[in-house]
């Protein structure tokens, strides 16, 4: 048996330990998990109290990777997160004192929440995964994904995200309420559990989760699919719902991301269901409504879903 193939089972073992904890929303963690397989960063869009900074820790205890939280608030300043020089009194010397973001998973939680000033400060860890202080550029430890929360109800006093930061997010996810059957069981669990505290046992080393990254890199995509890729996107910029479509960024995600779904269900090449499955969370967040759709309450993905519908899927051997 080949390494990839234990490798392909144990990202079966990791959803399901998450999903011990978290009850139902099985395509949500597959998609968090197709994300950081890919190296991108995933934004939350939701309501307060679904789990997703839950989600995030459990992802980052079974893939044995650093976790490091920050909430974010308007007063909070860029070496906060990053980090900063501070003088060693003893030594003469300033010494680098290493914000949260030197770590492998973090999760900024209520970005928008935060100055523009403050937002940027990742902007070139999530791009380049390194951090500049002082003039010093330094590396991150791979692998480095950002988990982003933002409640969609209240707009007071917070700032929302420019479309250059938007764009650097692989997907934007929903958790969504759980049905009654579902929140039943959670009530149970806890009862049965007696504490609050969640644990998920680690499956992979951190090693090995790199190694299913590059394994990933290897998936096979067939150049009528590249096209396909393509049309979708292609379509998102001419048509009359959006002022603004998405930018070939869309196009590099929706591939990254259908070959972690392809690997994802263990096979070496991409098929259309695969990006069919990314398409919507891949381009929600990279689109603009124009404000005549937004008034009346369109909704970007059910537009994208239009898309796909519209877009011939093409037939690969």
């Amino acid at each position: 048996m080949t390494t990839e193939a234990p490798l392909q089972e144990q990202s079966a073992r990791i959803l399901e330990e998450v999903s011990r904890v978290i009850v139902g929303k099985e395509q949500v963690l597959q998609k968090i998990l197709m994300a950081m397989l890919a190296n991108g960063h995933v934004l939350f869009e939701d309501y307060p109290g679904l789990a997703k900074t839950l989600t995030a820790r459990c992802f980052a205890a079974t893939v044995g990777c650093e976790f490091k939280r920050v909430q974010f608030t308007s007063d909070l300043l860029p070496g906060d997160v990053t980090g900063s020089y501070v003088l060693n009194r003893k030594t003469s010397e300033f010494e680098l004192r290493s914000g949260p973001i030197f770590c492998n998973i973090l999760l900024a939680d209520e970005i928008n929440r935060a100055s523009p000033r403050t937002q940027s400060a990742l902007l070139e860890a999530m791009q380049e995964s390194q951090v500049t202080i002082e003039n010093s550029s330094m590396k991150l430890p791979p692998p480095f994904i950002v988990f982003a929360t933002q409640n969609p109800i209240e707009y007071e006093g917070t700032y929302p995200l420019p479309e250059a930061q938007l764009d650097r997010f692989i997907v934007k996810l929903g958790i969504g309420y759980p049905s009654q059957t579902e929140e039943t069981e959670i009530l149970d669990r806890r009862l049965k559990r007696q504490t609050d505290e969640e644990k998920v046992a680690q499956v992979v080393s951190k090693e090995e989760f790199l190694g299913m990254q590059k394994m990933v890199e290897t998936v096979h995509v067939d150049p009528a699919l590249l096209k396909y890729i393509v049309a979708i996107v292609d379509k998102t910029r001419g048509h009359g719902s959006f002022e603004v479509g998405a930018s070939p960024r869309g196009s590099l995600s929706i591939l990254k991301l259908s070959r972690a779904c392809a690997w994802l269900h263990q096979r070496s090449y991409v098929i259309p269901d695969d990006i069919k499955f990314v398409a919507v969370s891949a381009l929600s967040h990279r689109v603009i409504l124009t404000s005549d759709q937004w008034i009346r309450g369109a909704k970007p993905e059910v537009v994208i879903e239009g898309v796909l519908q519209s877009v011939d899927v093409p037939k690969v051997d």
